[in-house]
């Protein structure tokens, strides 16, 4: 051929730039085509198909610059037809290299069992694309193009087996890649990138025994149990032993990529394997456990709680630990209690380490990370899963990433796959964002480190989500004792016949070298006697209450220690200070009309120092509770504004949307708070996710007041596990206090039943307060009364009562949940109203708030707080209630005349309930009726929480009343909480109020 011009050649082609070397390689392909790289023998190939150096230097560029490369012989030969035909092949060719990177996965080997046999989707056929048995040695070309992986490798021309060879090889082994579904190039071409090698991947000897000791670990650790307690369940992993070498290694990278603790949260399936082996919690601990041991009867540390609580069993139990890792690095592991109700963890774990980043200034997110393990069932069948995932990129609850690893036994419980979901993979719901999927063969232990370490690396780089489906099978049933032939006859013949992934995989590293028969016996040897000392030594292990308290709560007093009630009082200059702040709009912001004048009613409210309303008293608890360095976050539907539109602690610019939170004035001069410091924020339209979240956010620090708010108060329903399984007992069963507070909304208005009633009566049926016993000592300052008992609930009626209140859950030294009937019809009600006085630190006179929370409020008309107060015999009815049916019970005896012989008492503090001051106002008033007055149908409500409470009363000595004594005034007992008829709420609102103030017929 005539040579090409100098000018007309380019210098990056092929990386070529020297013509000795051109000349080289030359010589060595005349000798031997595979002795030079594949590219040069193809570039050279085409030079003998008589294309010139021009022509090739052309198409490079084209490949470079993105357009369609045109194949070289065609352009050679000349012939348009050639051309075209030559194209059409290549661009089919290209679509089959994309059906594989989008439907790949359908053919890998992923079923350990061999049972999932899927017929190959007729996308990979290559006779779809017009390529026969005759063209797959036919070489074809596939261009060099600006993306990662197979198709930007130096390699333009291959023949059709090499091509699908590569791509089988990637795609269809024992690992399916999911990824294609993201819309963003960049992270496609970061996975390209490492899934799409020209090598395979492949460890190295001490890798590989790393690898062989942690699944001995995994392996024997259940066998020795399952000889050791034969009878007992213990939800053992068998099946899926190499989730242990794998956690392991995605901990190895991630410690190695900066990430200082890990958050895990899991079902009781494999739980004690990952306890003992990956956050190792002492093995003689939990052999004890199993036991079933006595409670800790050890001496706590100095200082330290005794309580023991009720317990739980051992595969719910949590723990905390920090731990080396494999490359010289430290892990705080904490993995996270729960119940038996599969994935309710999982936004428990994500609020836990949200607050982590919060508290450690983890603003790129990189150094604390969450963990959720999954069962296969659960992940496609549980609602909440989709509620986690969901939240994972809004901004007020992202964590920057969780790794997800779902332990696939393909069964659930008894139900196979194909009754138990609708869609191919269990992982399906986590394409709905965009994040990767990998399902592995739970068999190939490499396989599954290498996709939990591209997994960390993918966290670490994107900070999103990623799933690890780990296809594995249960050894057993359900449990050890269950009996799985009863459902699955023909997979459970088939597990009985095969070999453990730690059986195969020590075979293969003696079969190839790596390690002898000998070696392989120590290693195994020396797990076995570990655990046989551990065991022996667990016989005279005596369990210490547990320190459970992590570094932040230091000082927090247990159940069964004093911690003396404070004052909740603001200094009244302080006060001023914090409203002006917290009522201040910049200049040129340009709110909403109505804001603005709700922001100036506030300021006025300040200035005068009366009529403080609901919203007012919240904004000075949370200001003041700021100020003091308390961080706040409220969130929920709706929150900033307020379902009822009376908050309005973030607003917006009506021109340039700007968003303000004027709270942030109170420490926008400390450089040590970060904005975040008073966090408000609508919520995604969920409540079991974003109330478990909160309540793992609670969790982490007890400087703080983390409050979550119904949008209606039987809306919390939804979240109703959340609020049973971990708030209710959660400190009972697993030793974890939260301070969390529930706003729930509720009041009879005449909405309708679902927005009437936050079902209190199921909330009072959940205190573990005993109705038959007067506490002991009920002093002020040697009183427990709450801290022995499982949460408060209160339904008060002033702001100034709920500014103490809510001052109240911080301003202690224990955390005890909250849960706050709060007002609807009371934030605007006219005389809900508070003077500034009302929220000091001063108390002048009895008829003022006073400096700290009022448990029950007297009469307006009684003159003295003193508990041994004046008779008032004069008295004819005296009516006890609690929420907003004060005003109306109020209004309604002004207007009859009565205030001198009926009395209204408001019990404030439902649970625990206030025993001194409730026998105070029946000894106050000896000759009274005694009626208990409430809006809810008699089943519901308060009712069968106070009646069993005044009856123990009526039998004390200085009292002494018909145990019957107490009548009932309110709804009929009724199968809804309300009715949706306007007029016949009316009626029945007049009833009840004329029933509890005129005498009994």
């Amino acid at each position: 051929h005539a040579p090409t011009p100098a000018a007309q050649m380019q210098d990056d082609f092929l990386s070529g730039t020297s013509a000795a070397y051109l000349e080289s390689l030359e010589d060595k392909f005349r000798a031997d085509p595979s002795s030079v790289p594949a590219s040069w023998a193809s570039f050279l190939r085409q030079m003998d198909a008589g294309v010139s150096g021009a022509e090739l230097s052309e198409m490079f560029s084209a490949a470079k610059s993105g357009a369609a490369p045109v194949p070289m012989r065609a352009m050679a030969a000349g012939n348009e037809a050639s051309v075209n035909q030559s194209i059409q092949e290549s661009m089919r060719l290209l679509l089959l290299v994309r059906a594989y990177q989008v439907n790949g996965h359908s053919m890998a080997s992923l079923d350990p069992l061999g049972l999932d046999e899927r017929p190959p989707p007729v996308e990979l056929d290559p006779a779809l694309y017009g390529f026969a048995e005759s063209d797959l040695d036919r070489e074809f070309f596939l261009g060099t193009w600006r993306m990662k992986g197979f198709l930007s490798e130096d390699n333009p021309v291959q023949t059709l087996r090499n091509i699908l060879t590569r791509l089988k090889e990637t795609y269809c082994g024992n690992i399916g890649y999911e990824y294609m579904h993201i819309a963003d190039r960049d992270m496609c071409n970061w996975l390209r990138e490492r899934i799409e090698l020209s090598t395979k991947a492949s460890y190295s000897k001490q890798r590989k025994m790393v690898l062989l000791d942690r699944l001995a670990w995994s392996d024997m650790f259940e066998n020795f149990l399952s000889n050791k307690y034969t009878a007992a369940k213990r939800f053992g992993l068998e099946g899926c032993e190499t989730l242990i070498p794998g956690f392991k290694e995605a901990i190895d990278k991630a410690s190695e990529l900066g990430v200082e603790s890990i958050t895990i949260g899991m079902p009781h399936r494999g739980r004690l394997n990952v306890l003992a082996n990956v956050v190792r919690k002492p093995l003689q601990s939990i052999f004890n456990e199993f036991k079933g041991g006595p409670k800790p009867t050890g001496q706590a540390s100095a200082g330290g709680s005794s309580y023991t609580g009720s317990g739980d069993v051992k595969y719910h139990l949590g723990t905390s630990y920090d731990r080396p890792t494999l490359r010289g690095g430290r892990m705080h592991l904490s993995l996270v209690a729960n119940p038996s109700h599969l994935e309710a963890v999982n936004t428990v774990v994500i609020g836990k380490t949200r607050a982590k980043q919060f508290y450690h200034r983890d603003d790129e997110r990189s150094k604390h990370m969450a963990v959720l393990l999954h069962g296969d069932g659960a992940f496609s069948g549980q609602g909440i899963v989709y509620e986690t995932l969901d939240m994972s990129q809004l901004p007020e609850y992202t964590v920057g990433g969780t790794l997800h690893i779902v332990v696939n036994n393909q069964v659930a419980f008894t139900t196979d796959p194909k009754y138990s979901r609708s869609s191919p993979y269990c992982t399906d719901v986590a394409k709905g964002i965009n994040i990767p999927i990998f399902h592995v063969n739970g068999d190939d232990v490499e396989a599954v480190a290498q996709v939990m370490e591209m997994a960390i690396e993918w966290r670490q780089r994107w900070k999103t989500d990623v799933v690890v489906d780990i296809v594995c099978y249960r050894k057993y049933g359900h449990n050890e004792i269950d009996e799985p032939m009863f459902t699955q006859p023909l997979m459970y013949k088939v597990i009985k016949k095969h070999r453990s992934a730690h059986q195969q995989y020590a075979d293969k590293l003696v079969a190839e070298g790596t390690l002898t028969p000998e070696e392989l016996k120590g290693v195994q040897d020396n797990v076995l006697s570990t655990l046989e000392r551990e065991f022996e030594d667990s016989k005279d292990y005596v369990p210490k209450p547990r320190d459970w308290l992590a570094s932040h709560w230091a000082g927090f007093k247990g159940p069964d220690q004093l911690s003396r009630i404070r004052d909740t009082g603001v200094n009244m200059e302080i006060l001023k200070k914090i409203g002006m702040a917290a009522t201040h709009i910049p200049e040129g912001f340009s709110p909403h009309r109505v804001v603005k004048r709700v922001y100036g009613a506030r300021q006025q409210m300040i200035e005068s120092g009366e009529g403080l309303d609901w919203a007012m008293g919240e904004s000075l608890a949370f200001g003041t509770l700021l100020a003091e360095g308390n961080h706040v976050r409220l969130s929920g539907q709706d929150v900033e504004r307020g379902t009822f539109s009376h908050r309005h602690a973030l607003i917006h610019d009506q021109k340039s949307g700007e968003r303000y939170v004027s709270l942030r004035n109170i420490y926008a001069d400390n450089k040590d708070k970060p904005s975040e410091f008073f966090t408000v924020c609508n919520s995604s339209l969920s409540e079991f996710g974003v109330l478990g979240f909160e309540l793992g956010y609670s969790l982490e620090n007890p400087n703080a007041l983390v409050l979550w708010e119904a949008q209606f108060g039987d809306f919390a329903n939804s979240a109703q596990i959340i609020i049973d399984q971990f708030i209710s007992s959660g400190e009972a069963k697993w030793l974890r206090q939260s301070g969390l507070v529930l706003l729930l909304p509720h009041g009879y208005d005449g909405q309708g039943p679902e927005h009437s009633s936050c079902r209190i009566e199921r909330y009072l049926q959940m205190s573990d307060e005993d109705p038959r016993e007067v506490p002991v000592n009920m002093d002020l300052v040697d009183r427990t009364q709450i801290q022995e008992h499982n949460w408060q609930i209160c339904n008060v009626t002033t702001p100034a009562n709920y500014f103490h209140m809510l001052r109240r859950q911080v301003h202690r030294d224990f955390r005890k949940p909250l849960i706050v009937v709060s007002p609807k019809n009371l934030l605007r009600h006219p005389k809900c109203i508070s003077p500034l006085s009302d929220f000091d630190d001063e108390e002048i006179s009895h008829m003022e708030q006073g400096i700290r929370f009022k448990r029950l409020i007297m009469d307006k008309t009684a003159e003295s707080r003193d508990l041994n107060a004046p008779v008032e015999d004069h008295a004819a009815r005296l009516v006890f209630c609690s929420g907003k049916i004060y005003y109306e019970l109020d209004a309604e005896r002004e207007a009859m005349g009565r205030e001198s012989d009926v009395k209204i008492v408001r019990v404030e503090q439902l649970s625990p309930f206030p025993w001194d001051l409730v026998s105070r106002e029946l000894r106050r008033y000896p000759n009274a009726e005694v009626v208990w007055c409430q809006e809810e149908p008699m089943n519901m409500g308060a009712y069968s929480h106070m009646a069993p409470r005044f009856q123990t009363l009526f039998k004390q000595d200085n009292i002494s009343r018909p145990l019957d004594a107490l009548r009932y005034a309110g709804r009929a007992p009724a199968a809804s909480t309300a009715t949706g008829y306007g007029q016949v709420h009316a009626e029945e609102q007049v009833g009840l109020i004329k029933s509890a103030l005129n005498d009994a017929n």
